[in-house]
C-alpha cells in the first residue's frame, strides 16, 4: 500500500473503542482500519518532532511560526470495567 501510518494499540483493548485524530472522530472502514492489535491508516500522519535552536529562537521571537504537521491520535476504550484514554500514541509509517 505504501504512504500511510499504522498505530499500537493499547494492549488488551478489545472491539469497543473510540478513534480520534486531533480530536476528530474517526470512522472505521472510512478514516482507518484494524489490522489484529494496529489501527492502519491509508492517508501519512506525522508528528512535528523536535524543535532546533535556531527554530525554538525563531518561534520566541516571533520571527517564523510552525507549520509543520503534528498530527495526535488518541483511542478511548473500556478495560476492566473503567473508561481509559490513550493519547498520543505513537505513529509508524507503513
Amino acid at each position: 500500500m505504501g504512504g500511510g501510518t499504522r498505530v499500537q494499540l493499547p494492549a488488551g483493548i478489545g472491539e469497543g473503542f473510540e478513534v480520534f485524530v486531533n480530536g476528530i472522530p474517526q470512522q472505521a472502514g472510512k478514516d482507518f482500519r484494524r489490522e489484529g492489535d494496529e489501527l492502519v491508516f491509508d492517508r501519512p500522519l506525522a508528528r512535528e518532532g523536535r524543535l532546533g535552536f535556531w527554530r525554538w529562537l525563531s518561534l520566541f521571537l516571533g520571527v517564523a511560526g510552525t507549520y509543520r504537521q503534528n498530527d495526535s491520535v488518541d483511542v478511548i476504550y473500556q478495560a476492566a470495567g473503567r473508561r481509559h484514554v490513550a493519547a498520543g500514541l505513537p505513529l509508524r509509517d507503513d
